[in-house]
């Protein structure tokens, strides 16, 4: 008797119901990421310019990394998404535009600041028009950004601190250098021109070969000469723009064409042409 009843309450006891460690992962890696972008504003208040930039890059890292694995790992969720957007906004929005604030643009008073805000509002603006495009973009769209990615933005707008510290001239260090470039950055954030989106790029088999010896030299060339190597990448960045304007606008023509074909009515067939002119004479 004793025994059915310690059986019926054990059956009784209910379990604990929770995410599995698996569905956390991708958002200790977004949290992570976000820590790494406001660390960066902690390094740039000590004048520890550096260390600023290397905890952008890290949270530009872990930015990548986060969704990925939500998708290895199936833990994509809605949560997972605004956590994401939230992370970008401050990692990639807020963290850089302090950055150049603290290095350069406070010595412009009241419009360096605005500078900076301007900033920050075009990376919310951009990811804003991020979220609402999900899922509505044409098939041909779907390997490529409007504008230029918030990562990226981030990582651009800090274009002349790294060149600085490559043994660049001291000009770049002034507010009406930093100030042109930081509003260029921010209008290419929210400008609606395409740019490559990596996410699904497929190397084709004859490249995978030379795809890995380029990544072999960029790892060589950021552990020897990580700023110029770092300073070269962004000019990639740029000369690559107009091409994939380009390849987007061939892309959105030959759709534009197809679906054209699809449209069009089919021609009559002349035998019948002649049988309806039979009927009617």
């Amino acid at each position: 008797m004793l025994r059915h009843r310690t059986r019926r309450s054990r059956r009784r006891t209910p379990r604990l119901k929770g995410l599995s460690i698996n569905r956390l992962i991708p958002n200790i890696v977004t949290v992570s990421a976000t820590c790494a972008g406001l660390t960066s504003i902690r390094y740039a208040v000590d004048e520890k310019w550096k260390y600023a930039v290397i905890a952008l890059i890290l949270a530009a890292v872990l930015d990548a990394l986060d969704g990925r694995m939500a998708r290895m790992l199936k833990a994509e969720s809605d949560f997972g998404a605004q956590l994401d957007s939230l992370s970008d906004f401050v990692s990639f929005g807020v963290a850089p535009a302090f950055v150049m604030y603290f290095w350069s643009l406070q010595a412009a008073g009241g419009l360096g600041w605005g500078v900076a805000l301007f900033f920050i509002v075009c990376c919310g603006l951009r990811l804003a028009r991020f979220n609402s495009m999900i899922g509505k973009l044409p098939p041909y769209a779907y390997n490529y950004f409007t504008g230029v990615p918030a990562p990226a933005g981030a990582l651009l707008s800090l274009l002349p601190m790294v060149v600085g510290f490559s043994g660049g001239a001291d000009i770049l260090v002034q507010p009406v250098v930093v100030g042109p470039w930081l509003l260029l950055i921010a209008v290419l954030m929210v400008a609606p021109i395409p740019t490559y989106s990596f996410k699904r790029f497929k190397v084709p088999p004859l490249y995978v070969v030379p795809v890995l010896v380029i990544v072999g030299v960029l790892m060589a060339g950021l552990a020897g000469y990580p700023w110029k190597t770092l300073t070269v990448c962004a000019l990639i960045y740029f000369i690559l723009i107009p091409f994939s304007v380009r390849s987007f606008l061939r892309l959105k023509r030959e759709a534009e064409r197809l679906h054209g074909e699809e449209n069009e009515p089919e021609p009559d067939d002349p035998q019948d042409e002649a049988a309806q002119k039979g009927e009617t004479g």
